[in-house]
């Protein structure tokens, strides 16, 4: 049996009992606290980056295909569903969906007052099972294969501005030559949370639109290209792009909503900042508090001494101490995170603003790489600051330990 072993688990604060039972604990639960603080960390964080960025790409896609046009106007120029990147679409199979749209700017007059709004049209390739999730009222609008159904779905700050329920009939007037109006049926309230989507949009058919404008059957403002893997986004653009008509171009909606996507990307320094100072005073109380071990213990290193003892046997005897420390902190700490974390994916315990979050609950995101490389760097950086204060041992006098008090 490994003498050193024996002696730590003799020393543990299962049989150690007054001051050294209570540094025990407080070592653990110190360590307990600051991992499962730090994985929670990035799990919400994580959660709050996945949940924002998906209720864009829900909206936008991940890229829009569009045709070359020098004005910034909403409205996009025309081109035909016979074009050629349109047609090799199936060249790309990390595309996932690709769903042909169009804008036009209207307003939109309710009971007692009229709103500017853009009137996005969407065809049967819409994703309809994913955009249900921002239903709060109502239900999907009708797209048929020929004509217009005459449905809009409102988002719900929209609605409430113009006093709008579910099964209203309002107007939206078109300013063109000659201006034109249609009369249209709400059937559904959506709310995403996004100011950029719900103080002005507007989902309608893409039909009207190409009635409007004097377009054909064949013609669309753009594509929603939807991609399986977003990590890989900047690997995807070019090519893509090597693969587009030339009268064509492509934008990245984290482009298009740079002020979203940067705040985003602040977070992930305040974050790294935060675990940075919580890692260092857990890590810190570890060596710390094996120091007080180690003179509390001072009698006994200098009996193992005197005893025949090596400085190496001594300091492997408060290694794998600090390392069975370390071991029950790790096994709490993540507990505490996984329980919490659990708790809050099911349950959605503890609410949020929308306004402010764009979010009614704190979201839970499980990347299980970002765990583990967590608790890597816990372990590896805790056993190589339990080197330090096991490194006094070997000054340690046996004469003078023994009579130590």
């Amino acid at each position: 049996m490994n003498l050193s072993y024996f002696l730590a688990k003799r020393i543990s604060f299962q049989h150690a009992g007054g001051f050294s039972g209570i540094i025990h604990r407080i070592a653990v639960a110190s360590l307990a606290v600051g991992l499962g603080v730090a994985i929670l960390s990035i799990m919400v964080l994580g959660g709050f980056q996945k949940t924002v960025s998906s209720r864009v790409y829900g909206f936008t896609g991940h890229f829009q295909v569009q045709k070359f046009q020098m004005s910034t106007a909403f409205e996009e120029q025309p081109f035909s569903l016979n074009a050629e990147f349109f047609q090799k679409r199936d060249q790309f199979p990390f595309l996932t969906k690709i769903q042909s749209y169009a804008h036009k700017a209207a307003l939109l007059k309710g009971s007692a007052e009229v709103e500017g709004v853009l009137l996005k049209g969407v065809e049967k390739d819409f994703d309809s099972l994913g955009f249900a999730q921002y239903l709060v009222e109502g239900r999907m609008m009708h797209l048929p294969d020929s004509g217009v159904s005459n449905e809009i779905l409102l988002s719900k700050q929209v609605a409430n501005k113009l006093q709008i329920r579910v099964g209203d009939k309002v107007t939206l007037y078109f300013v063109q030559q000659p201006p034109r109006f249609r009369r249209v049926a709400v059937v559904g309230i959506f709310e995403t949370y996004l100011e950029n989507f719900d103080e002005q949009m507007v989902l309608g058919e893409l039909q009207t639109i190409r009635n409007l404008n004097g377009w054909t059957s064949d013609q669309v403002g753009g594509f929603e290209l939807h991609v399986a893997d977003p990590e890989q986004l900047d690997v995807y653009a070019p090519l893509l792009e090597d693969e587009l008509d030339y009268d064509l171009r492509l934008l990245d909606s984290r482009e298009r909503f740079l002020d979203i996507f940067d705040w985003l990307k602040l977070l992930d320094t305040n974050v790294i900042v935060f675990i940075s100072l919580i890692g260092f005073v857990a890590i810190f109380n570890m060596g710390a508090i094996l120091f007080l071990l180690i003179m509390e213990r001072t009698q006994m290193i200098g009996l193992l001494k005197a005893m025949g003892a090596k400085n190496s046997q001594i300091r492997s005897l408060f290694f794998w101490n600090g390392i069975h420390i370390l071991g029950k902190g790790l096994l709490y700490g993540n507990a505490f995170a996984l329980v919490l974390g659990a708790l809050q994916t099911y349950f959605q315990l503890i609410p949020l603003d929308p306004v402010s979050y764009y979010m009614s609950y704190v979201p839970i995101d499980w990347n299980w790489t970002a765990f583990l490389l967590l608790n890597l760097g816990v372990t590896v950086l805790t056993a190589l600051v339990l080197w330090i204060p096991v490194r006094i041992i070997s000054r340690v006098d046996p004469i003078k330990s023994i009579r130590f008090d």
